[in-house]
């Protein structure tokens, strides 16, 4: 008996085959997501919606196609889409959405603005989980933009610099100006530590002889080598090393 194929009623669907899956960006920590939710308060709304299809394409693209990869793209035209004053959190944000991994962050780092490097710098804690990418770190504290060192000196540094570029990095904030509030973990890393009160003691004498003042800043973090310093410790070095 020969079988005729049946052509399809009105009510019989043929199968089509399943879209195929899209990438979605990696869980946000908690500290990803109020820099979104900080953007979202701040951002009108043509620039969230950019935002929004900017996230997608990284996530869904994150590797390098072509010379350039699309994130890269939207990375450098952050700053006109959702104003210079946002633009190091939408770039962060993008960084963590594409999975940028110690060569890709070094890639945009040296191609970058100086703007660009600071967010790279700021993305590190969110996405490097070893010392991988030092280098940039140290790269940044040998420049004299005051924002890049201080941007260098966020939680990706204190968990990951030795102790002796990271003594030579706070020493560089009271030569700059950097205000050292930026340095992440300065109490914990700075307590006890004798070596980093002896270079603070001789750049304030040093200061004395030549008549300038001693920084705030200075005598701030010298209280703090004290071995039972806390941040609201006194300043200057009062008490008795044991």
């Amino acid at each position: 008996m020969n079988h005729h194929p049946r052509a399809p009623r009105g009510d019989d669907t043929p199968p089509t085959a399943a879209p195929p899956p899209t990438a979605t960006p990696p869980t946000a920590t908690p500290a990803l997501a109020s820099v979104r939710a900080r953007l979202d308060s701040r951002l009108d709304a043509p620039a969230r919606v950019w935002l929004d299809r900017a996230l997608t394409e990284a996530a869904e693209h994150p590797g390098t196609h072509g010379p350039i990869s699309v994130w890269e793209l939207r990375i450098a035209e952050a700053g006109r889409r959702c104003g210079h004053e946002n633009a190091d959190g939408v770039r962060v944000l993008l960084l963590h959405a594409a999975r940028a991994d110690p060569q890709a962050l070094a890639r945009v780092y040296r191609q970058g603005t100086a703007a660009e490097r600071r967010a790279v710098l700021h993305a590190l804690p969110h996405l490097v989980p070893g010392p991988d990418a030092l280098p940039l770190v140290e790269d940044a504290l040998r420049t004299n933009d005051t924002r890049l060192v201080a941007a260098a000196l966020g939680p990706y540094a204190a968990r990951h610099l030795d102790a002796h570029n990271w003594r030579h990095a706070v020493l560089k904030c009271l030569f700059t100006g950097v205000p050292v509030d930026a340095v992440a973990g300065l109490a914990e890393r700075a307590r006890a530590d004798a070596e980093l009160a002896r270079m603070l003691g001789d750049h304030a004498e040093e200061r004395t002889a030549a008549g300038r003042p001693v920084p705030e800043d200075l005598r701030r973090v010298l209280a703090l080598t004290e071995p039972a310093a806390t941040p609201t410790g006194t300043h200057g070095r009062s008490g008795k090393e044991s």
